[in-house]
């Protein structure tokens, strides 16, 4: 005959018991993966990050090393901890570009529009100066509108010349209607330097820059974005980019220089341009003639 077998027996509670272990063991288990995975995740991103710092810090002395004198070197370095840096260098030197290396230029402050030759030393070769029959700045894009907290910015423009005796020109521009007498740009879309633009100054009459081209030797134009920064752009073209001139001297030079530590990789880009003239007056509005 055959016997039921109690559910409280030594075998059931044996069952039950290895159930339990077993359970905990999974449980236990998936713990530990997750603390293990997380550990090597967080190891991972230390890691990188620190390898992110080394990579940093190797490019900026890439950096530092290829603007020491006033003309960049290209240069390649590994360096002691795993860490290496490379830079390359290009001359802004073309009828039209971005001025400032296309970085923006700070409001009051403005950025220079070389049109002499510089020595070994940097320091400006004035007879070598300009007579451009043309000179255009566009600024502005399609993003910044009049009478909101996005407007564009207002361009003020002072040409120096050296033609028998300094002179200099003052021009201000501005597509917004603020009271201040500037003088409207022209609008449209104009591409500069790969970068689309929606204003540029006059073409034709006393409010061209060059007026027709009757301003001679130009030997820097400062420009000074008013209100706002603004990246500016500059062509010494015609309107329809054509009848172009000699690419102006050179403005200066783009420096990118890449750090690498481990297999990170940080690049940097920084513009290397000539010293700005002092000439202080230029923001107070003393000119010869206008």
């Amino acid at each position: 005959m055959f016997q039921k077998r109690e559910s409280g027996s030594p075998a059931g509670e044996a069952g039950q018991i290895l159930l339990v272990v077993v359970l905990i063991i999974i449980i236990a288990s998936t713990i530990g993966l997750s603390i293990a995975s997380r550990s090597i995740t967080s190891l991972k991103t230390s890691t990188e990050e620190a390898e992110s710092q080394k990579a940093l810090a190797a490019a900026e002395a890439g950096i530092e090393r290829a603007i020491q004198g006033n003309t960049p070197i290209a240069v390649s370095v590994s360096n002691p901890g795993n860490s290496s840096y490379s830079t390359a260098f290009t001359q802004i030197q073309s009828s039209s570009f971005l001025i400032n290396g296309g970085n923006l230029i700070p409001k009051d402050e403005g950025s220079d529009i070389w049109f002499v030759e510089h020595d070994a030393n940097g320091n400006p070769i004035v007879p070598t100066a300009l007579s451009p029959n043309f000179v255009y700045l566009y600024w502005g894009s399609s993003s910044e509108t009049c009478g909101s907290n996005n407007a564009p910015a207002a361009i003020e423009a002072i040409i120096v010349t050296s033609d028998g005796a300094t002179v200099t020109y003052r021009f201000t521009y501005d597509p917004c209607s603020r009271g201040n007498n500037f003088v409207s740009p022209d609008a449209g879309s104009f591409v500069i330097g790969g970068k689309t633009f929606m204003y540029a100054t006059p073409q034709g009459g006393q409010n061209d820059l060059v007026k027709g081209g009757s301003i001679k030797k130009i030997v820097f134009i400062r420009v000074i974005p008013i209100y706002k920064d603004a990246v500016v752009g500059v062509s010494t073209c015609n309107r329809s980019g054509n009848n172009c001139p000699t690419p102006l001297p050179s403005q200066g030079y783009v420096i990118t220089s890449t750090g690498k530590s481990g297999e990170v990789n940080r690049k940097l880009t920084v513009f290397k341009g000539y010293p700005q003239t002092y000439l202080p007056y230029l923001s107070y509005g003393l000119f010869v003639a206008n």
